[in-house]
């Protein structure tokens, strides 16, 4: 996993001029085009016309239903439409298996991080969605957050996570009101848990090593699944639009415009309302403004953003 986060971390570097294209022109063919999309998917980018043919991402609607979230990994369909001689309306549609890498997007970078976390589906249990995220646990009950050995709350208990912990004698000035929080990675989800692992002591990593006391709470660093309710995380740079969420794992999924908890447009100052999902390196999360869609790349550093 650390080797994955470096190349992350210089991608998004090399991508962020690609993200000044957050919102393009689409082709005038597009309008009509929505008119003819199948029941059940949503519209998403027009992403390509080809003489005349048009291509118009789209999705199912229930991609942004914690019930039944959508997948990076799923197979991917597009609506491929006949245009007029000028390619400016759509004369007839047809939905069709999508074939190859979009060309005309920023996603083909993720897209072999994200084939790397499919290759190790097999090194999770059965039906894991794999996910690479970071995030913290928000249980604020003092026994701590139960770590189970299935996703079920009538599972075995392998350990728990700390409550959010306070130095007693001091700490940093920085120390977030509410305490630390017990962070770890996201590694996958399964109807409502996540499967963690690498859960580390409660502030820790921000504090002087001197000072951080030795009877501080320790937690469960094995693996194991915690409910997705219980569960926060920091929204970071995914090197895709900002201001919003898709609503499909994908960039070119229909964007829909969210606010920070405080206002201003949705971006790597603070976190969801809500973790609910996730597919890969996306997050399913719902924005304090109610807006429920996918958000690329979370974090759990509790100091800083994640920018």
């Amino acid at each position: 996993m650390p080797t994955i986060r470096l190349f992350v971390a210089s991608m998004l570097c090399v991508a962020a001029a690609a993200v000044a294209r957050a919102e393009e022109t689409e082709p005038a063919w597009r309008a009509s085009a929505i008119a003819m999309v199948p029941s059940g998917f949503v519209a998403g980018a027009a992403y390509r016309t080809d003489g005349s043919s048009g291509y118009l991402a789209v999705y199912p609607v229930t991609s942004n239903d914690p019930k039944t979230p959508g997948s990076v990994f799923a197979a991917r369909q597009a609506l491929v439409v006949t245009l007029t001689p000028d390619a400016t309306r759509a004369v007839s549609a047809e939905l069709k298996p999508r074939t190859g890498p979009d060309p005309d997007n920023d996603d083909s970078d993720f897209a072999k991080l994200h084939a790397d976390l499919a290759a190790k589906r097999a090194t999770l249990p059965g039906g894991t969605e794999p996910c690479d995220l970071g995030a913290w646990s928000i249980d604020k009950d003092t026994s701590g957050l139960n770590v189970r050995a299935e996703p079920s709350a009538k599972a075995r208990v392998l350990g728990t996570l700390p409550a959010p912990y306070r130095l007693k004698l001091g700490g940093r000035e920085n120390t977030p009101d509410g305490g630390w929080l017990t962070e770890f990675r996201i590694i996958g989800f399964k109807d409502g848990w996540f499967l963690i692992e690498g859960a580390t002591p409660p502030g820790k990593d921000y504090e002087d090593e001197k000072q951080y006391p030795r009877s501080a709470p320790k937690p469960y660093a094995g693996r194991g699944w915690v409910a997705s309710n219980k569960v926060g995380a920091s929204y970071a740079n995914g090197a895709t639009r900002m201001g919003g969420l898709f609503q499909a794992p994908f960039v070119d999924a229909k964007w829909m415009p969210a606010e920070r908890e405080l206002g201003g447009a949705l971006d790597t100052d603070g976190g969801p309302k809500r973790l609910l999902a996730c597919s890969g390196f996306w997050g399913l999360v719902e924005s304090h403004d109610g807006v429920r869609g996918w958000w690329r790349s979370l974090c759990s550093n509790q100091v800083t953003n994640c920018s």
